[in-house]
């Protein structure tokens, strides 16, 4: 086949595959009365639309589907449920969105339950609410993966019982960004956990208030860029770990770390005690600029630059 008409068959496969893209509609009077059985019957490309409600249901998505809430502020809510002792949603698709809805209460006898178990490639979050889960977004090594977070809450995530789960919690993944998300009284373990190449936060408010007992902020134990630039970061009087609230490299540095750019951001420490912004054990030197300290704070523990 020439070259011109081979790049246009692929371009009309394209189109075909988009104009065959369905909405599933799911809730009270729709054609699904759960999203579990609206998913099992998406295909590539489609979308499965949640009326405002809560969900005594789970699901594993294999396909690369959006799944949404309609109603506003996510009040579309799937709880109580998980499927294959891992999750309120499986995320098995190469290309899956998730956006407008809320998660919680996923938790599971192993105490490391998630809202989204990330299994597959490529996961954009945009407008979620995980409360009251082990684990908010628990994924494993996927060595291209990568997972985009928007404009979403976690809300009193976290746990250590057998193990620590996290507001999240990556493997060795390509790409984790974060961007204007708010992390709330997540309890004992961290807000953010990543052992990615390259981890983003960005525009976020990190914060403990009065009652939330996290030990790190953010934490990179493996090392891997790390760019944490405006976002409001707050230790309150409960953390479980005082040492600081960015640390990176604690556990062995095994990923190439280029860059620590730690940018713009306001750190507080409300407690009787000092902490740390940046406590970095990779041999990569950290810059600081344009940081705030509140409180008890102090900036940098380990090698790099304060500006």
């Amino acid at each position: 086949m020439p070259r011109r008409a081979c790049l246009l068959a692929l371009l009309l496969i394209g189109i075909t595959t988009y104009a065959d893209a369905k909405i599933l509609e799911v809730g009270p009077g729709k054609p699904y009365p759960m999203p579990s059985a609206a998913i099992a019957a998406a295909q590539d490309g489609d979308t499965v639309r949640i009326d405002a409600g809560t969900y005594t249901d789970c699901a594993i998505i294999a396909t690369n589907i959006t799944l949404e809430g309609a109603g506003p502020d996510a009040s579309a809510v799937i709880s109580d449920k998980v499927c294959a002792g891992k999750a309120l949603l499986v995320t098995n698709g190469a290309d899956i969105t998730i956006r407008n809805l809320t998660l919680q209460n996923a938790q599971v006898a192993e105490h490391n339950g998630a809202g989204i178990r990330a299994q597959g490639g490529k996961l954009t979050i945009d407008h979620v609410k995980f409360i009251n889960n082990e684990n908010g977004i628990l994924a494993g090594s996927i060595p291209n993966g990568e997972i985009l977070i928007r404009d979403s809450d976690f809300i009193r995530n976290g746990a250590c019982i057998k193990a620590c789960a996290h507001g999240v919690y990556v493997g060795q993944i390509a790409l984790l960004r974060v961007e204007r998300s708010r992390f709330f009284e997540t309890r004992t373990a961290h807000h953010i956990k990543s052992r990615a190449r390259r981890t983003e936060v960005l525009g976020c408010d990190l914060a403990d208030g009065e009652n939330g007992s996290s030990s790190y902020q953010i934490e990179a134990p493996n090392g891997g860029s790390l760019i944490v630039r405006d976002t409001t970061i707050q230790k309150g009087p409960k953390s479980e770990n005082q040492l600081g609230a960015i640390i990176i490299g604690i556990e062995g540095v095994n990923q190439l770390t280029q860059e620590i750019l730690i940018e713009s951001n306001r750190f507080t420490v409300d407690g009787g005690y000092s902490s740390f912004l940046v406590v970095n054990r990779t041999t990569t030197e950290a810059l600081l600029k344009g940081n705030s300290l509140v409180g008890n704070a102090k900036p940098l523990d380990g090698p790099g630059r304060v500006r």
